[in-house]
This record gives C-alpha cells, sequence and structure tokens, in this order.
C-alpha cells in the first residue's frame, strides 16, 4: 500500500466539510462562552456563600489577575449578564442568574457522571471545569440517563 493511501481517511469516516466544520464551530463558541459561564458561575457562588462577590475574590478564586477580572466584568455587564455598584462588589442580573443556574447544572451533571464512572471526586470536580463548556445537550441528557440506570441497579 502507497504511503498516500495509507494517508487517506475511509469515505465512510470521513463527513462532507459541512458537516465536519460544525463540531469546530461548537467548539469555538464554546471557548467563546466559557469565561462568561466561569464568571457568573463563581459570581453565584460567592453571593450564596458571602452575600457578596468582589472583584478581589473573584480573581484569587480564578488564580488572575485583579485587572484580567475587571475586563471581564467588563464584558459581562455589556452582555447584560451583571451590574457593578461601587463599594458594593458585582450582582447578577436576572439573565446572569439564569446562566449560572444552567452552567452550575452542566457543571454537576457532568462531575456526577465522572463519578459514576469512579473518577476521584476532586479530579472529577476540576475535569468537569472543562467539559461542561463543551458537552451538547443531547450528551448531559445521556449522562442523566445513564447514571439513573446505574441507579436503578
Amino acid at each position: 500500500m502507497s504511503r498516500r493511501a495509507q494517508s487517506q481517511p475511509r469515505a465512510a469516516q470521513f463527513p462532507d466539510a459541512e458537516e465536519h466544520s460544525k463540531g469546530f464551530r461548537q467548539t469555538r463558541a464554546a471557548r467563546r462562552n466559557a469565561l462568561l459561564e466561569d464568571y457568573v458561575e463563581l459570581i453565584a457562588d460567592l453571593i450564596a456563600d458571602g452575600g457578596e462577590a468582589r472583584q478581589v475574590d473573584i480573581a484569587a478564586r480564578l488564580g488572575v489577575a485583579q485587572p484580567t477580572v475587571a475586563k471581564a466584568l467588563r464584558r459581562l455587564t455589556a452582555e447584560g449578564l451583571a451590574l457593578q455598584k461601587p463599594y458594593r462588589g458585582v450582582f447578577l442580573t436576572e439573565l446572569g442568574e439564569r446562566l449560572a443556574r444552567a452552567s452550575r447544572l452542566r457543571h454537576e451533571t457532568v462531575q456526577a457522571f465522572l463519578m459514576s464512572l469512579g473518577v476521584a471526586p476532586e479530579t472529577a470536580r476540576i475535569d468537569a471545569e472543562g467539559i461542561e463548556h463543551h458537552v451538547s445537550d443531547e450528551t448531559l441528557a445521556a449522562f442523566r440517563h445513564s447514571m439513573e440506570g446505574s441507579k436503578r441497579r
């Protein structure tokens, strides 16, 4: 078999260009949204835990500098997800709260699924941070269905 023939994918495994590009478009969209989702989820958690979300606390939890947080908060505000009040911290809008709840549910589902496979809780928590942004609603439903099936056994 020639080298060229070996490097050619089989036609049955190689989708057409439009179908092939769907996965890449989904990944790019997930990357763009991941930052927003991480921020609103963290802001909601900080508010639930201590009644407020301050820029310094957000920076510490995300392991980034405060100017990085300030830039992200401007984007959240521009997107209608958060409000900043001088000397009072950051608050989520109704839209931001909905996104935070949806992001939290995705995270918890992925984490629980990984743990159901035997992944250690800390590893599952860390891995879920990335996976939650890239997994489709269909796959999340399959995760839930799989976990429900394992509970019945």
